[in-house]
């Protein structure tokens, strides 16, 4: 087995053609994050993203990771924006996850590793779980497995949504357009968000808004960006902007209007998004990795993404592990919010 690194515009037709065929084969990376859609989006907004292709002896592709090369440190494509992460591959085929470690790349660092890859084990630090809510069927069949907190801030959704078409004007929810303005709008509540939360601004880097412009224009039946928004009369509740492929929706930047908060607006575009489910052919939506109470209410079940370091340096694995640890106690401790802060901070989120 050989490792060879190919930056994203060099690749031919066999290794993309290759990149197809391995996702198709393996139902686990079902993820928009897994389509080449992403990469060629996230390489195309000016962030260089490199791919290692694995070979085997006949030089057949049989594996491929995107990501990005910071000095001698690879991370997956789209971090830290990218709530799946791994490498592309058959089921079944083995991944030895130091073959990464080439043309210079000393460790390969992960936050959101699909978890099922045994190959990773010695390397994973940490995991966590990352819900989803299986939408088949629409709202009556989220609701049929829905837990009752689920069930009940959705039947609360409903009759919020009901006071604010009396007391503001027509609810109006549109599941999937293509809006300039309202993508900026998106923007501009996530930014304040992070401001208010101390979490890392993550469009404070260059580049980042204008991936979410690529992805909203991007109309491929199998892989695009999907905004939703939910006005209320002129007023925009809420919008969400994410990423589509096949059957799964990718929940990504959900923001409301605070001034509305009363009205628990993000509530209000789920129930929405979940009823339009059927006819945008989702039948998964995932919500991405963490434990903010909505996801625990809202979600059917949840799968696990692990955070690691692959490297050959035990003493910088070492270290890793006792970073993991100290984040770990700062997110339950009883410091409460400066710790929190600090957490976010290392994590770079």
């Amino acid at each position: 087995m050989t490792a060879t690194m190919i930056a994203f515009d060099r690749l031919g037709a066999a290794e993309l053609d290759a990149w197809h065929a391995l996702r198709a084969k393996n139902p686990l990376l079902d993820s928009p994050y897994f389509h080449p859609g992403f990469a060629a989006a996230v390489h195309a907004s000016g962030r260089p993203v490199t791919v290692t292709v694995l070979r085997d002896a006949g030089g057949e592709v049989i594996a491929l990771l995107a990501g990005h090369r910071d000095g001698a440190l690879l991370r997956p494509v789209g971090w830290p924006g990218a709530d799946f992460q791994g490498p592309v591959l058959a089921p079944g085929t083995a991944f030895d996850p130091r073959l990464l470690l080439t043309g210079g790349v000393r460790a390969f660092a992960f936050d959101h590793l699909l978890d099922g890859l045994a190959e990773a084990e010695p390397w994973v630090l940490s995991r966590r779980p990352s819900p989803f809510l299986d939408v088949t069927g629409g709202l009556d069949g989220y609701l049929g497995r829905a837990s009752k907190s689920g069930k009940d801030n959705m039947g609360q959704a409903r009759r919020r949504a009901a006071k604010a078409g009396r007391e503001l004007g027509e609810v109006r929810f549109a599941a999937d357009v293509v809006d300039a303005a309202a993508l900026d709008r998106v923007i501009e509540l996530k930014r304040a968000q992070y401001r208010t939360t101390g979490a890392a601004d993550y469009f404070a880097e260059p580049g980042r808004a204008e991936l979410l412009t690529r992805l909203m224009h991007t109309r491929d039946p199998d892989f695009a960006g999907v905004l939703s928004t939910l006005h209320a009369g002129p007023t925009l509740l809420a919008a969400h902007f994410g990423l589509r492929s096949g059957g799964v929706l990718h929940w990504w930047f959900p923001v409301y209007d605070p001034a509305f908060g009363q009205l628990s607006p993000g509530w209000m575009l789920l129930r929405e998004l979940v009823s339009a489910a059927p006819a945008l052919g989702v039948t998964r939506i995932d919500l991405g990795r963490g434990d903010d109470e909505y996801k625990r209410r809202a979600k059917t079940g949840e799968c696990q993404v692990a955070q690691g370091l692959v490297t050959g340096n035990r003493v910088r694995l070492l270290l890793r592990r006792a970073q993991e640890s100290a984040l770990a106690t700062a997110k339950t401790s009883a410091a409460g919010p400066a710790l929190r802060y600090l957490a976010r901070r290392l994590r770079g989120r």
